[in-house]
């Protein structure tokens, strides 16, 4: 590979200031206000959206609210899907949160006598997709109507509590920014219902509440747990003196830190994040997410135990050829390493010089396995008893795999009303103990997913239990040892969706922690299932679902995988699977992959496969074998304990083979017109550091590509989106009009090379100008991350992949066939699909189900809005149905039955002396025939055909 004189010229231009400064809150509710007046003059608001599934998988649900009088009534929060409403045990719910403006929430409070609910929006956990809120929402009639209640700039909440005896005084731990200090974070209060908030406990800008617990009871009975962290894209820190546990006797009014040196609570840089449960005034309880290390054990190098990789690092030369070669074989094969090393040859290598003892460790040592093997204390209980003046550790063991090093994830505890020493921990699995924290045992069942985010327990009902977790909701009345799934809410945590070609053509999509799921696009979302047994969608892989790429020669071959680039090879016919990651060599630094790693099969050759780690690999044998077409195509790394410097998106002309694209998560865009030969640098002028979210292809212009930078990771919510016609040489902002949220994904559409459609996080755009406008594009879609767009050609459907209510489609066909001149035209009616026509039209097959109703859509553009009026005739002449409607400027659907009219019926068989069967609904639909469209308005009209074959 030759690196051009524009690399250069790139490495000068990292030094230039980067657009890496947080968005100030005013700007992000400035650019909510002009979305929704956006959305309501949108040209495309009549095109709706249906989604499509699938629901059973569910998404991460990070607080409950449950009916004290009635716990068959409960509200269950989604971290990024929404607030939804059960009144019949979790057997149906509804969505109450679609009409505010984020979907992305940390807690919920409920005043169950009035009715009214609390909203702290943005996620609580500090995930890589844990989505930044607008501060807190309140609704005064059940979820009908949302009003913003100030601290926009928090970010993210972490707990609301209502004075039971006062439904005006609430408190509020506010977390803050997930990747920016703030000054908006700590402990909030309201005594008027949110008109205004007095700042009660600060601790600094970079430590936030992330829990806060009351006295069941006593309201003025306190306790808030500080979180001292510090997240960037290439490393968390998840603990630091700030962490802490404060206390309040007076509602909050007042804080006192009683974690001090002298109180048995850890102190100082190893304090990671609590979790707090009081039981009464006196008995309270905290999860603490210990960071501090665990002591050495010491172990000989040549004793008969199995070798680790942190053996090697201080190993000697002499040490490591003594060692024995059935030791290290089971070393190297329990690690992965390529076939090709074996004892021998390794033990070869290091006696020539060629690697060192410490380069076995290194080999294995990326982001991702360092996160993993910090040998920190981890999760930990602590009890008091004196309401928080001293604190007692309750676990003599460690409680290993429950945290995992993920302790940003968890930290939740809860202990039973019914008795002080029945305590929950959540993280993975769900734990309980019964003698105060010493021991524990597991109680999530086979129908549970693993990671646990939220607990009710009835107070009254020992054993009711309602769990939270990252797959949706279950139930138990047993105390786990049996458990419920209530998973009918639309909710699903897309990071990228694909789709085949058969027919109908299937939906594949990668989800956070739900694995990878294919389904057919026309399923319908229903509990008939459950009848059959047979679930529409079907889950193909395991893990955090990633990128898939479908063989369009055999749809039964699919790519896909999970976190960090370990992707598959599989035949779904066979079951087979093979892995398809590219390995480093041993002398090598490890090959950095990002969460979500991209690959790509080349349009020019199906056995062609693309993925990118920090540089750019190529198959030519479906991911048999490896090369490296580049050179590291990043800035090189950081150092931390999440993997950066990694390529983020791929993409190959469909004009000319080798005419490649990269983009990575810091800032960089590299272009190759020579199959990997050689690479130019072309992001020079665009902002730097930031997350390059897609690179594209043109699909109608060989020179033209397109970009869309992501900030998200440094709390700047700007959108940006490029175009370039010369290859990248240079490019020009198309973001224009669109309002401050961070973009995920830019599609150009394959048959109309105006239309672009964009992603945001918080919503869908379509310019049908090449992005010199853009336009709200979500009937039908509340206001949820989009993280991925693809377009079915034939079926002319546009598949939406949302990070938090799974997966939508739309008919985009009326979108596809409008030009520049259609749409300077007064009136565009289009071609109304063929129906096929059935006697069983209104009919119902016994009186006690629906009737089977036909519809069909009626599509036209104006370029201005007001009165119209279509007629349906026969080919005669005689009008059979006519009605009037009020046109928006832009797309109208017109919902046609297919049914007479009263003096329409009358008028045909004055003419027709034949018999009109009036069906079950009462209606009585048209023959099969031909018939005539008139549509008339703004001094135009347009004929178009109906056929019912």
């Amino acid at each position: 590979m030759k690196v051009t004189s524009s690399l250069i010229l790139g490495l000068i231009c990292l030094s230039l200031s980067a657009q890496t400064d947080a968005t100030i809150a005013s700007k992000v509710m400035k650019g909510l206000a002009e979305k929704e007046q956006m959305a309501a003059s949108s040209l495309v608001k009549n095109i709706t959206f249906k989604n499509i599934g699938p629901t059973v998988m569910s998404g991460r649900v990070v607080d409950l609210d449950v009916n004290p009088n009635d716990p068959t009534e409960f509200y269950v929060a989604y971290a990024s899907g929404g607030l939804w409403h059960t009144s019949n045990n979790g057997t149906s719910f509804s969505p109450i949160m679609d009409q505010s403006a984020t979907q992305n929430i940390g807690d919920i409070a409920v005043d169950w006598r009035s009715g009214v609910i609390w909203v702290g929006t943005g996620e609580n956990n500090s995930s890589r997709s844990s989505y930044a809120g607008i501060g807190l929402l309140k609704s005064t009639d059940k979820g009908a109507t949302w009003e913003q209640m100030g601290l926009a700039d928090s970010h993210h909440i972490g707990r609301i509590h209502i004075n039971p005896s006062n439904p005006d005084e609430v408190v509020v731990g506010v977390t803050g920014h997930l990747y920016s200090p703030n000054e908006e974070r700590g402990v909030y209060k309201t005594k008027d219902g949110g008109k205004s908030w007095e700042k009660t406990l600060y601790v600094n800008s970079e430590t936030g509440i992330i829990d806060l617990a009351v006295s069941p009871n006593d309201f003025n009975v306190q306790f808030a747990a500080a979180w001292d962290k510090d997240r960037k894209a290439w490393n968390f820190t998840g603990n630091g003196p700030g962490s802490g546990i404060y206390k309040s006797t007076d509602a909050g009014e007042s804080w006192t830190l009683i974690s001090t040196s002298n109180s048995g609570f850890p102190t100082g840089d190893g304090v990671g994040r609590i979790g707090l449960a009081v039981f009464d005034n006196n008995i309270v309880y905290a999860v603490h997410d210990n960071q501090y290390r665990r002591p050495k054990s010491d172990k000989d190098e040549t004793s008969d135990e199995g070798l680790t990789k942190d053996d090697f690092k201080t190993m000697s030369v002499e040490a490591f050829l003594k060692l024995k070669n059935t030791r290290l074989d089971d070393f190297l094969k329990d690690n992965n390493f390529h076939e090709k090393y074996k004892a021998e040859n390794v033990k070869a290598m290091v006696e020539d010089g060629a690697v060192q003892p410490k380069d076995l460790a290194t080999y294995l040592e990326d982001a991702n396995s360092l996160l993993f093997d910090t040998p920190v204390i981890g999760a930990e209980v602590y009890r008091s008893d004196d309401g928080g003046k001293t604190w007692k550790k309750q676990n003599q063991d460690f409680i290993d795999d429950l945290f995992y090093s993920y302790g940003y994830y968890f930290a939740q505890i809860r202990v039973d009303r019914n008795n002080p020493d029945k305590i929950y921990l959540a993280g993975v699995p769900l734990i309980a103990s019964s003698d105060a924290g010493k021991t524990y045992k597991a109680i999530d069942g086979d129908n549970v997913h693993a990671d646990h985010h939220a607990l009710w327990i009835n107070p009254v009902r020992p054993g009711h239990l309602i769990n939270g977790n990252d797959g949706g909701v279950n139930i138990s009345y047993d105390d786990g040892a049996h458990w419920i799934k209530n998973n009918s809410p639309e909710v699903g945590q897309f990071y990228a969706i694909n789709i085949d070609h058969e027919k109908p053509y299937n939906v594949y999509g990668g989800l956070q922690d739900n694995g990878v799921w294919k389904g057919p696009h026309n399923a319908s979302e229903s509990s008939r299932w459950h009848q059959s047994g047979h679930y529409p969608w079907t889950s193909i892989m395991g893990g955090d679902g990633m990128q898939i790429q479908i063989d369009n020669r055999n749809s039964n071959i699919v790519y896909t995988g999970f976190q960090f680039g370990n992707y598959y090879r599989l035949d779904l016919d066979s079951g087979k699977r093979n892995k398809v990651q590219p390995k480093h060599e041993l002398d090598e630094k490890p090959y950095r992959f990002n969460w979500q790693t991209p690959i790509l099969l080349s349009p020019h050759n199906q056995d062609i496969l693309y993925l990118g780690g920090n540089k750019l690999h190529r198959s030519l044998n479906q991911g048999d074998d490896w090369e490296a077409i580049s050179g590291d195509l990043t800035q090189g790394g950081k150092k931390g304990n999440v993997a950066y410097g990694t390529l983020t998106t791929i993409s190959e002309s469909p004009f000319k083979f080798g005419l490649l694209y990269t983009g990575s998560d810091d800032g960089l865009i590299y272009m190759s017109d020579n199959a990997g030969g050689s690479w130019n640098l072309i992001s020079n002028t665009l902002p730097k550091d930031l997350w390059v979210s897609r690179v594209a292809a043109s699909k109608h212009k060989k020179e033209r590509v397109y970009a869309s930078l992501n900030g998200y990771r440094w709390d700047n919510f700007e959108p940006f989106i490029y175009k370039s016609e010369d290859y990248g040489k240079t490019w020009k902002s198309i973001a224009s009009n669109l309002p401050a949220s961070p973009v995920n994904v830019i599609l150009e559409d394959p048959a109309n090379d105006q239309l672009l459609y964009v992603g945001t996080d918080n919503g869908l755009y379509v310019s049908l100008d090449q992005g010199e406008n853009w336009e709200v594009f979500q009937n039908g879609i509340p206001n949820v991350a989009v993280h991925d767009l693809v377009i079915q050609p034939e079926a002319k459907h546009l598949i939406i992949g949302t990070h938090g209510r799974s997966i939508y489609k739309a008919d985009i066909a009326v979108l596809q066939e409008m030009s520049p001149d259609k749409m300077s035209e007064d009136l565009v009616v289009f071609d109304v699909p063929e129906i096929k026509h059935s006697t069983r039209w209104g009919n119902s097959w016994s009186s006690w189900s629906e009737p089977n109703t036909p519809g069909i859509d009626i599509a036209f553009y104006t370029r201005k809005k007001g009165p119209f009026s279509a007629k349906v005739m026969t080919q005669d002449g005689i009008e059979v149905s006519a009605f009037t409607l009020e046109a928006d400027k832009g797309f109208n659907i017109l919902s046609y039955d297919v049914a007479f009219s009263k003096q329409g019926k009358s008028e045909y068989l004055k003419k027709y002396k034949v018999e009109l069967k009036t069906a079950d609904d009462g209606k009585t639909y048209l023959p099969k025939g031909t018939y005539d469209l008139l549509i008339e308005g703004n001094g135009k009209e347009e004929k178009r055909s109906i056929v019912l074959e």
